[in-house]
């Protein structure tokens, strides 16, 4: 019976075998427990008791002895094709990973707020330091307001003269705590429109859930979209709106 491989092969496969690299590690197989078997780039069909160096970058079917599938051995990737695998395969780990967060995150979001009513509450207990440290804004913007009506009737009394060093220090003193307390309204402002537009989100997405959305199925949480601290838990320094106690002081008395 004529060989399906000449003998030459069988020793250049010996040779090559060892260098086979990824096929020879991929397969469980001393030579002679099993027939490689592969059709090489020209068409033909390769036999042998090892791996075929020839079919090193093409499929190779393992048989047993009876000739029964064992193994398919699939080809040795090039650098390049290893690194797009590996990057596909990176892709695919960060898309599971983000697509078990969304599960994960809307979960929590669902435990944490069974209907409406308890995200409202919520909403009112986040906004409330911001509200009123505004609140506290304003009030000493006021003050500041009426503190500054008997320095600009003095001042009036010395059109076009220097102002004494008291009256000048006592108008300058008004006008930096206003501005002080102006910029602080403003990022007080802002914590309350991030927290509302967070609020708004989250009521948005709890909806669909609410209605039966399955918990992962509205893709991942936008960027940023970080949950906001439960009544009772500690806010994040980020988030904190200035203390009152931090404002600044009103002028001295004249």
């Amino acid at each position: 019976m004529r060989a399906a491989v000449p003998c030459a092969a069988f020793l250049l496969a010996a040779v090559a075998a060892a260098g086979a690299g990824s096929a020879v590690a991929q397969t469980p197989v001393k030579p002679g427990e099993g027939i490689f078997t592969c059709v090489d780039e020209r068409g033909r069909r390769l036999t042998s008791d090892r791996p075929i160096p020839e079919c090193v970058a093409r499929e190779q079917r393992l048989l047993n002895r009876d000739g029964s599938l064992r193994q398919v051995i699939p080809p040795t990737l090039t650098a390049e094709e290893r690194a797009a695998k590996e990057a596909r395969e990176r892709l695919a780990a960060e898309d599971r990973a983000a697509q078990q967060d969304a599960v994960r995150r809307d979960r929590n979001l669902l435990q944490r707020f069974p209907n409406e009513a308890a995200h409202q509450r919520a909403r009112q207990a986040a906004l409330e330091p911001a509200q009123t440290a505004l609140a506290n804004t304003d009030r000493r913007l006021a003050d500041l307001a009426r503190e500054r009506l008997p320095l600009t009737s003095e001042a009036e009394f010395y059109a076009g003269k220097a102002l004494p060093p008291k009256l000048k220090t006592s108008i300058d003193a008004n006008d930096a705590a206003v501005e002080a307390q102006k910029a602080a309204r403003v990022t007080q402002a802002a914590e309350v429109a991030r927290v509302t537009a967070l609020f708004d989100a989250e009521l948005e997405r709890l909806r669909k859930l609410w209605s039966g959305a399955p918990a992962g199925s509205l893709g991942p949480l936008p960027q940023g979209a970080a949950m906001p601290a439960t009544p009772g838990s500690a806010p994040s320094q980020a988030a904190a709106p200035p203390a009152a106690s931090a404002l600044p002081a009103p002028p001295p008395p004249r």
